[in-house]
């Protein structure tokens, strides 16, 4: 059984809305027993993980590690962490919903711990886009099911 492991520690985001958007994806990618963490924080707290991980010193929206290690019949996928702050003005920019950002970044962050990395340009951002866009058709089709 897929499992999402949540820490809130800013904002009123639900659990719920997070588990059901990672495991309609999880489910509808094929994975039957993988594990994905999430962490919803500050703008602060990104900050300082984007300047120790990747030596730049801003906030961002969304962060992903990596695993890919298979532990007792589970494979860790690894962990994704948002800022809260960040995707509350970014929603606001874009004229949506806080949830449709918050989603966006999910899946964004869920395609890097597939192996995907668009930074690298060219296939490999087409490819990642590609993943993407096949992630919003597997929820879009889960949530039309329900």
């Amino acid at each position: 059984m897929n499992e999402v492991l949540i820490r809130i520690d800013r904002g009123d985001l639900q659990e719920t809305f997070i588990r059901n958007v990672l495991l309609s994806a999880l489910n509808g990618l094929g994975f039957s027993n993988a594990e994905v963490s999430v962490m919803i924080t500050g703008d602060r707290e990104i900050r300082e993980l984007n300047r120790y991980y990747r030596g730049k010193d801003n906030p961002t929206d969304v962060l992903s590690f990596p695993m890919g290690d298979e532990v007792g019949g589970t494979y860790m996928l690894g962990d994704i962490v948002i800022s809260y702050d960040t995707a509350i003005r970014q929603a606001e920019e874009a004229g949506v919903s806080l949830h449709d950002e918050v989603e966006r970044l999910l899946v964004h962050g869920l395609v890097h711990l597939l192996g995907y990395d668009h930074e690298l340009g060219g296939e490999e951002e087409q490819e990642f886009l590609k993943k993407e866009r096949e992630v919003y058709a597997l929820l879009e089709s889960s949530q039309g099911s329900h």
